[in-house]
């Protein structure tokens, strides 16, 4: 069977569409060895789909643990679809995972990118990949940073790069093509996660090079499997074009979020008033929650407001919004095991079930999430039992070692207190297995558009929660 004909028939069972192969060959011949910096939830899915278009791949991480899953042809990570590539790609021989860099056509770099307790970024992911690769480069190499960054980072990522190998020319911001050695660009995905795979494959991708050779380069190598547009620009304003993505997002669930405490506040129900603000044919308010996580929308947008803090305000404002959701949902669960001990339990005998940890719904990604805030803070504060429902982890993070990971099952036999924090596929329809003595805080809206309103002593319980605090304290 020749090369073309190996590639129509591997992967069949892999359900996206992906071009031509002829297409992607004539395209991208000189791209035959891609190594993925980062075996994460961007960079693995990433690694794969470069794999399943029959291109050697070599993923790098520094997690052995990752390495060893990955060349066993499993994932560490739960993402749909995943899987079946990454077990194809291996067991077909073109996917590899290693702790070490190794000689590559193109290097993509997929590596954090949080933030310091000031809010400002640490970039210490990205210059340790640098230094990491930069003993392999060869002239003809692009280098691609896929982090999400801020503005200038790609140029910071070069200057590590040229230190490290001065016998190289890297582009310059506004240089010009002139003579380079290895190009570089930077890429940011723009994925939802649960649907990465396919989003990966048919989201358009902003290619922003640092000058136009290396974009027309970095667009040969992402049309290997991208069937989205490639959108080329230069290489701050993609940066600054995921961080604005983001920020937009942000900025639109803080509305939603400061809206639920105004409702909270004027006693109206604030399932039902967006329900009835959306039938506006130019009104799209989205649902509240427990707060923004993720390693996107919690991030990104302190990289504007670090960069630009005086024009930033706005910025500023949702991110100061959403981050207060948690305390806020703390004290709601507080009013509601307070409200528990009016009705004649002691605070050590009451049972508090807490259900999601999640930053989303139906993922196994805590990374700053919202509910794991809520459920270690609470830990921390609860005398009483603590049980955690999160269907998609195996096992209860250190922080959270005096909790009992339990089934949904468990918890709603057992728990006083059942406060809903992440709206998993499996606790929709919950409102039909409660019984009618617990009690119920819903930051989701799952149980349904009532729930949240738990009863009218319950704000008489929150003072006295509140009050007990301060006595503590």
């Amino acid at each position: 069977m020749d090369t073309r004909s190996r590639a129509r028939s591997c992967f069949a069972r892999w359900q996206v569409n992906l071009l031509p192969y002829e297409e992607v060959f004539m395209s991208s011949q000189s791209i035959k060895r891609v190594s993925v910096i980062g075996l994460g939830y961007i960079g693995l899915p990433t690694a794969a789909l470069f794999a399943s278009r029959q291109v050697q791949v070599i993923g790098v991480d520094i997690n052995q643990h990752a390495v060893d899953t990955i060349n066993q042809g499993r994932i560490h990570i739960v993402e749909p679809e995943l899987d079946k590539v990454v077990k194809e790609a291996v067991d077909g021989g073109y996917l590899r995972a290693t702790t070490q860099p190794e000689p590559a056509d193109a290097y993509l770099i997929a590596v954090p990118t949080p933030f310091r307790e000031n809010h400002e970024p640490d970039l210490s992911y990205i210059e340790a990949a640098a230094k990491a690769i930069a003993p392999q480069l060869a002239r003809g190499n692009i280098v691609i940073l896929e982090s999400t960054s801020p503005v200038g980072a790609t140029e910071q990522m070069v200057q590590w790069l040229a230190e490290a190998r001065p016998d190289l020319r890297f582009p310059a911001k506004d240089s010009g093509d002139g003579e380079i050695d290895v190009h570089v660009a930077y890429c940011p995905e723009r994925v939802l996660p649960g649907q990465v795979v396919r989003e990966l494959v048919e989201n358009d991708r902003i290619i922003g090079g640092l000058t136009q050779e290396s974009s027309n380069r970095a667009c040969q190598v992402y049309r290997i499997f991208v069937r989205g547009k490639l959108l080329v620009t230069d290489a701050r304003t993609a940066e600054m074009s995921k961080l604005t993505e983001n920020a937009f997002r942000d900025v639109n669930i803080a509305f939603a979020n400061e809206l639920s405490l105004i409702c909270d506040k004027l006693d109206i129900n604030v399932w039902e008033l967006i329900d009835l603000a959306n039938h506006h044919p130019r009104v799209s308010i989205l649902r509240p929650g427990a707060g923004v996580g993720g390693h996107c929308i919690a991030v990104d947008p302190w990289f504007i407001v670090s960069k630009t803090p005086q024009q930033a305000r706005l910025v500023q404002t949702a991110r100061t919004v959403n981050d207060s959701k948690p305390h806020w949902v703390v004290e709601e669960i507080q009013g509601a095991s307070a409200l528990a001990r009016l009705q004649g339990k002691k605070e050590e005998d009451v049972k508090i079930a807490l259900l999601g940890l999640a930053f989303k719904p139906d993922i196994d990604d805590l990374r700053e999430s919202p509910a794991l805030h809520i459920a270690t803070e609470i830990a921390a504060k609860h005398r009483g039992q603590f049980l955690v429902v999160e269907p998609n982890v195996e096992a209860l993070p250190a922080a959270l070692s005096g909790a009992r990971l339990v089934s949904l099952e468990e918890a709603i036999a057992q728990a006083d207190v059942v406060a809903v924090l992440v709206a998993h596929t499996p606790f929709q329809g919950l409102r039909g297995v409660l019984r009618d003595s617990q009690i119920v805080v819903d930051a989701v809206g799952v149980v349904d558009s009532k729930a949240i309103a738990i009863s009218a002593g319950f704000e008489e319980a929150q003072n006295e929660a509140a009050a007990t605090t301060a006595r503590a304290a």
